[in-house]
């Protein structure tokens, strides 16, 4: 009679054990970083030998509905088996998404943007080492009524040619949160802001422009294929 209650007892505190570690599991991955997405990206210009360059963004943002403001990750990575040497990325924003900091990068000046764009940083890499990579944290303001996208090239130190490039991407939402403390937004997804009279979003179908389709696409278009940046038609 004991021995049958043990094994009773013991029984019930593997099933416990088991609940338990089902219950927790999803928890723990919740609050660890979201998951970065290369969405949006294209290699452009061959890159040196045993150099692969590419980049991710979160798959999902929120902005503060009272201050505008969001942050996020941009990570560039050296999927090759060479070091890279000297490159750069950049960080701008269009439309409704305004980059205002990017840490350890400088601010790119007004007359280097690139046409359609309201904000850029350059952040500067002598190397990355095979199979490395370097994140940076982004400040940005999104202004809802609008869409915004975000770019991400990958750069020659000089500019003089582009590895990769991510986007114009956008970040938008399908479920506006007007009264809520903050909105998410998600990678690939179109802003559609609220049309006057309504409160709802007009039903916005997946990413299917996740290079840009507007006046700053046409223009990117034009130069010769989608998404290539304005390196092609600037040095330096």
């Amino acid at each position: 009679m004991s021995s049958r209650r043990s094994a009773a007892v013991a029984g019930v505190l593997v099933s416990a054990g088991l609940v338990s570690a089902l219950v927790l599991a999803p928890q723990a991955g919740a609050n660890g970083q979201e998951p970065g997405s290369a969405q949006g990206g294209k290699a452009v210009d061959p890159a040196p030998a045993g150099v692969k360059l590419t980049t991710t963004l979160p798959v999902r943002i929120s902005v503060d509905n009272s201050t505008r403001k969001t942050s996020l990750t941009a990570t560039v990575k050296n999927e090759g088996t060479k070091e890279s040497g000297k490159i750069r990325l950049l960080v701008v924003g269009f439309d409704g998404l305004s980059i205002n900091k990017v840490e350890g990068c400088t601010p790119l000046t007004k007359e280097n943007l690139p046409e359609g764009s309201n904000s850029g940083f350059n952040c500067p890499l002598d190397n990355l080492a095979a199979g490395a990579t370097k994140s940076y944290a982004v400040d940005a303001s999104y202004d809802l009524t609008k869409k915004g996208r975000i770019c991400l090239p990958v750069q020659a130190a000089d500019g003089s040619k582009t590895f990769w490039q991510q986007g114009p991407v956008p970040f938008g939402t399908v479920n506006p949160a007007p009264n809520a403390p903050a909105t998410p937004l998600l990678l690939g997804t179109d802003n559609k802001p609220v049309t006057p009279g309504t409160g709802q979003l007009p039903s916005t179908g997946p990413a299917e422009d996740l290079l840009p389709l507007g006046a700053t696409g046409a223009a990117l278009l034009a130069a010769g294929a989608a998404g290539v940046w304005w390196s092609r038609r600037r040095t330096g």
